[in-house]
């Protein structure tokens, strides 16, 4: 009888298998989750994923919908030049189809490029992120690079692949070998683990503060072009509307700012 790996095992019966964009294999529902979940807790991406996604259902219903569209329907989910670069994946798309390499689509990066294929092919590619990369650096007890750290999770999954080692190892740092109270009674991985807890020099990435931020003056700005068709120009931020015109979130018209 084949033994089951305890981190396989681990997943089967405590992986977040609920969340919406895992009941999909299509590639284009799963990008939108990928893109929406960068930099955004997964409790923000359920409370607006599934009515996005609903009004987008494929690129050429977002790509025929316009940019602006697209970045009104994104809300206050946050960084909204994600909706930009997302509305521009659906246009090249519409266009040209899905390229080989999905890194070549606007915003996608490495890691996303890497997830969406685990995800919706079971492509046997490693791929990092901010969860699967704790993981593997306390399991092994050392800071990696990104190449060793995708080595390394192909080591740590192992009896694992494709989608099933990537959100295996995803939900792992999610939910067991969290950042600073990481319960590792419950880990499957502990008698592998060199740490048992975190690394001395581990580093945590923390987000600047938001109030006060320009991030906060932007939301200000984009908030009142998403209330209103135009806007005067006097009335709002400068310095932050002109930072949304060069990222192609707003567009100014003599003395009106809009969306694109």
């Amino acid at each position: 009888m084949t033994q089951v790996p305890a981190l396989e095992r681990w997943y089967v019966d405590h992986g977040r298998h609920e969340l919406p964009w895992r009941e999909t294999r299509d590639p284009w529902p799963i990008l939108v989750s990928e893109v929406m979940l960068q930099q955004t807790q997964v409790a923000r991406v359920l409370a607006v994923w599934p009515e996005f996604i609903g009004r987008f259902p494929s690129p050429p219903a977002m790509a025929g919908a316009g940019a602006g569209v697209v970045i009104t329907a994104w809300g206050r989910l946050g960084y909204p030049r994600r909706a930009r670069r997302l509305w521009e994946s659906a246009v090249r798309i519409t266009t040209d189809g899905w390229p080989e390499d999905l890194a070549e689509l606007p915003g996608i990066g490495r890691y996303t490029a890497a997830a969406i294929r685990a995800q919706a092919d079971d492509s046997d590619i490693p791929a990092i992120e901010v969860n699967i990369r704790r993981v593997v650096q306390r399991v092994t007890g050392t800071v990696l690079g990104e190449r060793a750290a995708e080595a390394a999770s192909v080591r740590v999954g192992r009896g694992l692949h494709g989608r099933d080692r990537l959100l295996a190892l995803m939900d792992l740092g999610a939910l067991v070998c969290t950042p600073r109270t990481p319960t590792c009674r419950a880990c499957p991985l502990r008698r592998r683990c060199a740490t048992r807890g975190p690394l001395a020099d581990e580093v945590r990435h923390r987000q600047a503060a938001f109030a006060g931020s320009f991030r906060q003056r932007r939301g200000e700005v984009m908030s009142a072009l998403r209330d209103h068709p135009t806007v005067p120009v006097a009335d709002l931020d400068a310095e932050a509307l002109d930072s949304l015109v060069r990222d192609g979130l707003a567009v100014v018209t003599g003395a009106r700012a809009r969306l694109p």
